[in-house]
């Protein structure tokens, strides 16, 4: 949205600013675990846009969904992602396609695209639905021990069993396994570069402090964990040939492998890794604030416990794949509790070249922050904003305003989530299981769980309750 060519476009000193300290600015009150929530309470002071001073640079922040859109369907070519971002995950040996640009990115795309096309969900979905049944006993002798489960651990473990039996042909089965898992170097990963994408000096390069070296280990740790997934699958392809790929990797090995294919071993390497983290992040903190909103809504859980059941029958899981398409309202769920607690509450991007948006001048290489959660609370956009209404995203839902521009929790444009689709499926499957065979509440007040920045937005905590149905 640039300004009319006979306008003087505004610039960053002319936006409001909030108040900050001679030379330091705003960097000082950059609170990395809560930053989502103290650029929400500067855009509820100041409006959109207003500019952070971070030392001697400057900001720009807008809570604008239209220019949000403008911004990221104009990607990779006008914009790009925050500079940081991609220099800090390289400097981890993770540079696959959520972070990489320019040239590097379409090789990287194709190869992500074409190899997640390989692998069709329908023959996927016996292994997704045992992987299913799996968590269906482990909650149920939960329910039967009277135990409290912690619901964000477990959809960890489940979306790692997933993503790592789609994409590399291997069930880990962390669900039924105590200890020494690659989620405890994972979890290790996500805060460590929230606090590096936003620390104001790169202090790590010369000087390594105890959480550094632990990333380390957990990086060290990492990497050789997917070293050995693509040798395993380098040598099933050698030992037991298939005219098509029987997983993602697989599908990636046989990408890279093409003549001219501008890939290396690098690259399928980042994008395993890629894979890996991001499958197990999104996905889970999605559904265990779905859990969240659910818990504290009887009506809510009654009216999904019906639609399982008369999709499920007696069956504690989903039997067959056509019955997903059934399942809209699942989903719905997830979409809700998304836009109330978006799991990415800020997008972090800057422009490759000289830009206006909005009449405001950027200058190509400006950080700009995009706070998605204002526009989803806004009237203007979705009718009785704060009210937990899964069925607003239903044909006919009942509740006035409805912009589905003004969520972006999976992108837009060419950069849209390549998982997305994926990431449904695994939320219809898990929800249906648990309304359909627990009752649940929350095991805290509700207050106590609270919002954690560590890349994606996660709870503090969600203990839960079930209760066999």
């Amino acid at each position: 949205m640039d300004a009319p060519a006979d306008a003087s476009p505004r610039t960053l000193d002319d936006l409001p600013a909030p108040t900050g300290l001679p030379l330091l600015g705003n960097l000082l009150q950059m609170d990395i675990a809560r930053l989502h929530q103290v650029f929400e309470a500067w855009e509820a002071e100041l409006g959109s846009p207003y500019r952070l001073r971070l030392g001697p640079r400057q900001a720009y922040v807008s809570a604008d969904p239209e220019l949000l859109q403008t911004v990221l369907r104009e990607r990779p070519e006008r914009y790009r992602r925050l500079r940081q971002i991609e220099d800090c995950i390289a400097e981890l040996g993770s540079n696959g396609l959520f972070s990489v640009e320019g040239a590097a990115w379409r090789p990287q795309r194709r190869l992500v695209m074409e190899a997640l096309n390989a692998t069709h969900f329908r023959a996927f979905f016996p292994t997704l639905q045992a992987i299913t049944a799996r968590l269906h006993r482990r909650w149920s002798a939960a329910a039967a021990a009277g135990t409290t489960v912690e619901m964000t651990h477990d959809l960890m473990r489940y979306t790692v069993d997933v993503t790592t039996a789609l994409a590399f042909g291997e069930d880990p089965n962390t669900l039924e396994t105590d200890g020494g898992v690659i989620q405890d170097p994972l979890a290790v990963v996500f805060p460590r570069l929230m606090a590096r994408i936003n620390a104001p000096l790169p202090y790590w390069r010369f000087v390594k402090l105890p959480v550094d070296r632990r990333l380390d280990r957990a990086m060290a740790h990492i990497h050789a964990h997917v070293d050995a997934l693509i040798e395993r699958a380098r040598r099933r392809m050698r030992e037991q040939p298939t005219e098509a790929p029987r997983n993602v990797l697989e599908a990636m090995l046989r990408a890279r492998d093409q003549p001219n294919s501008g890939l290396d071993d690098a690259a399928v390497h980042a994008n395993v890794l890629t894979l890996l983290l991001a499958g197990e992040d999104t996905t889970a903190n999605t559904l265990a604030w779905t859990v969240y909103f659910l818990a504290q809504d009887a009506g809510w859980q009654q009216r999904l416990h019906d639609e399982a059941c008369a999709t499920l029958g007696d069956a504690p899981v989903v039997r067959a794949f056509e019955q997903l398409r059934e399942l809209d309202l699942f989903e719905a769920a997830a979409n809700e509790a998304q836009r109330l607690k978006p799991i990415v509450p800020l997008l972090f991007l800057e422009p490759n070249v000289d830009a206006v948006l909005d009449g405001v001048a950027l200058p190509a290489g400006t950080p700009m922050f995009f706070v998605l959660r204002p526009a989803m609370l806004d009237e203007r956009h979705f009718g009785r904003p704060a009210d937990y209404r899964p069925d607003r995203w239903l044909h006919d839902h009942p509740l006035g305003a409805h912009d589905a521009r003004a969520f972006a929790q999976f992108g837009a444009g060419a950069r849209v989530c390549p998982g997305r689709h994926l990431a449904g499926v695994e939320i219809r499957l898990v929800l249906t299981m648990l309304a359909r065979s627990f009752r649940f509440t929350l095991a805290t007040d509700p207050a106590s769980i609270g919002e954690v920045l560590a890349f994606t937005m996660t709870p503090s905590q969600m203990p839960v309750r079930l209760q066999a149905r």
